[in-house]
């Protein structure tokens, strides 16, 4: 032991704590009798230094006082020393005092005073704490060759809770970053006028101009990952109006497993200004639902079943299965999975193993199908594979049919005969009073589902919410593109609006549906209001630093086949209400909506599909789903450009 401790990588600290503990003992016997001579108590001084310089390292070394890097301790590091310096000199006074106390025929010079240990004690946290804080605060202070070239940025730092107290630590570490932190702000009005590492909380978001004439800030750090998009949008709006630059913490559902860092900074982007206050998922429920199970994902190469498997891997699956039609897709998720286990700690990886197979196949082909899950034998489904786009199902509507019907009931088919114990599927607002031929085919997949969970009693459930910021397609990368080619930024109607979710608040939703569900059911998140979206495209013009008239227009290009200028989220019959999660709903009788006849008329509705009979399509989904009013449906046309 004595030699793994000389090639510590904390030896030196070993050494003082040697030499500082005994001066320690001498100083406690010093203070208690009152006197520096101590030669009448020698043998008692000794005794104690003894017993300390031998039983406090000792406990050091149990507890791992000496493994910790004293550089960039934090209060974790001080609570360690102060309990392990409190066991040793506990141990060193009790044996101490028994060895005086029990031992007779011991020399007079041999005594210990009940008192110095608690002398010992307050001395002993001082002179083991006091190198190690010195180191800490050298190493804040001095950092060769980090030095900041030329005068450092004021910044503002806009959120004094964790986030920001993080920020704030970590520039005053790093000065080569090249920011000065001139000020903290927070609308917590006990919260201003205080200090935090040093840095004073200044005001609200109101006093940003000030801050901005009286300290010449630059910049205002946005940390503030909870905060809703509104509190967003306005304090990016009074920075615009202060010519103040914005940099933002991504939201909470990006920093998932992470830590707040000055890396994460970024520009303020248009999922900022939509976000919400993120949803209270049970992470504890839904570890102990898919640890250690095996695990499949449609449609894993997607925006939505990529997300899901990053997020299943972080609750150790035994299995991962990452399923799609497009190889490439694939290819890219399953790689970036792999190097995710791969990165790993040996310690994590050997306690819960995790094997990930990427397979390709398509849903349409019930042979495939039964295949894979023969081989799999998946215990949780994730069913995020489907066509979204509306104005292209419009033209193409047997394909429609083909992959989100007859692709989800094979799902569903496998799915029951190898005893899969939770089905998720993935659905759309679309779905509710559709108008569109993809809209309509996601509510015929949500009854599949329903009568699946009603016939097996398993829990199989669907997954409702709106559009998806950054996902592939959808309405914000095509503005950025626009916007990138100089405009113009079209848009379809002044009065169109949508719900909006980003992608993480998405596959939360799903993995908390699958803890809730018991079968039959539809999840719905409380996406707050509808946001137009001409509101959003002006949004992402002021964004990219230009202005609408000026540099780029916005022109309207009409409705496109299959939309409607707004959305709902429950279907008619469908009773919903709150779950214990305040931003989800559920619609527990959706079961009850399956026709008695389905099964025959979704056979008539495949028929149709076989034959591309897109007349046919329409009038057996009105069929099976009466609220189903198509707007209008180009019948037998090949091809056409779709606008953007």
């Amino acid at each position: 032991m004595v030699n793994r401790l000389l090639h510590m990588r904390n030896r030196v600290f070993v050494a003082s704590d040697v030499v500082l503990l005994a001066v320690a003992v001498y100083c406690s016997y010093a203070l208690r009798l009152e006197m520096l001579d101590l030669a009448r108590f020698r043998g008692g001084v000794m005794l104690v230094a003894a017993l300390a310089v031998v039983i406090i390292p000792l406990v050091f070394w149990r507890t791992g006082v000496y493994a910790r890097y004293w550089r960039y301790a934090s209060v974790e590091e001080v609570l360690l020393l102060v309990g392990s310096v409190t066991i040793g000199v506990a141990l060193t006074g009790g044996i101490g005092l028994a060895i005086t106390r029990l031992v007779s025929g011991l020399p007079p010079d041999l005594f210990v005073p009940r008192s110095v240990p608690l002398i010992f004690l307050l001395l002993a946290l001082g002179v083991t704490a006091g190198p190690r804080l010195a180191v800490r605060i050298a190493a804040r202070y001095h950092r060769p060759g980090s030095q900041c070239n030329g005068q450092p940025t004021p910044v503002a730092i806009m959120g004094a809770g964790d986030a920001g107290a993080m920020i704030v630590r970590e520039l005053q570490r790093n000065p080569q970053l090249g920011m000065e932190v001139v000020g903290l702000l927070d609308d917590d009005l006990a919260k201003h006028e205080v200090y935090i590492h040093g840095i004073k909380v200044l005001g609200d978001r109101y006093a940003i101009p000030e801050l901005a004439r009286r300290y010449g800030v630059q910049q205002v750090i946005i940390a503030m990952p909870r905060a809703p998009g509104k509190a967003i949008r306005e304090i990016v709006a009074i920075c615009e109006q202060a010519g103040v630059k914005t940099k933002i913490m991504p939201g909470i559902y990006s920093l998932l497993e992470g830590t707040v860092s000055v890396n994460h900074l970024r520009n303020v982007r248009i999922e900022d200004l939509l976000r919400r206050e993120p949803i209270s998922t049970d992470t504890a429920a839904v570890g102990d639902l898919i640890r250690g199970k095996r695990v499949l994902v449609t449609g894993g190469g997607g925006s939505i079943g990529s997300e899901l498997c990053r997020q299943v891997l972080r609750y150790k699956p035994a299995e991962l299965v990452v399923m799609g039609h497009g190889e490439n897709s694939i290819f890219g998720i399953y790689n970036e999975l792999v190097g995710n286990l791969a990165n790993q700690s040996e310690p994590a990886r050997s306690a819960s193993p995790t094997t990930v197979r990427a397979v390709i196949a398509d849903i349409r082909f019930l042979d495939r199908l039964e295949v894979v899950f023969e081989e799999c034998r998946p215990e949780i489904v994730f069913h995020a594979a489907a066509h979204k786009h509306v104005p292209l199902m419009e033209l193409n509507p047997a394909e429609a049919i083909t992959n989100n019907v007859l692709g989800t009931r094979n799902l569903l088919t496998v799915s029951v005969r190898t005893a899969v114990e939770h089905f998720v599927m993935i659905s759309s607002d679309k779905a509710v009073n559709p108008s569109s031929i993809m809209g309509a085919s996601k509510r015929v997949a949500e009854l599949l589902v329903h009568q699946a969970a009603r016939a097996s009693g398993r829990a199989y459930v669907a997954v409702r919410f709106g559009n998806v910021l950054g996902s592939r397609g959808s309405v914000v990368p095509i503005f950025e593109e626009q916007v990138a080619r100089g405009g113009p930024v079209t848009v379809t109607h002044p009065d169109m609006q949508r719900y909006f979710m980003t992608i993480p608040e998405a596959v939360q939703l799903v993995l908390q549906a699958a803890v809730l569900g018991s079968g039959g059911e539809v999840f719905v998140l409380d996406m707050g209001e509808p946001v137009r979206i001409v509101d959003l495209a002006r949004d992402l013009i002021r964004l990219s630093g230009l202005e609408e008239g000026r540099d780029i227009d916005v022109v309207f290009t009409g409705v496109r086949p299959g939309e409607k200028l707004f959305e709902e989220l429950f279907a008619p019959g469908e009773v919903y209400h709150r779950t214990r999660h305040e931003k989800i709903f559920i619609a527990g009788n959706a079961s009850s909506c399956v026709p008695p006849q389905m099964d025959g008329l979704v056979e008539e509705l495949a028929a149709a599909a076989q034959r591309h009979d897109s007349a046919a399509i329409v009038r057996c989904l009105q069929d099976l789903i009466p609220e189903y009013q198509p707007s209008h449906l180009d019948v037998g046309v090949k091809s056409q450009a779709l606008p953007a």
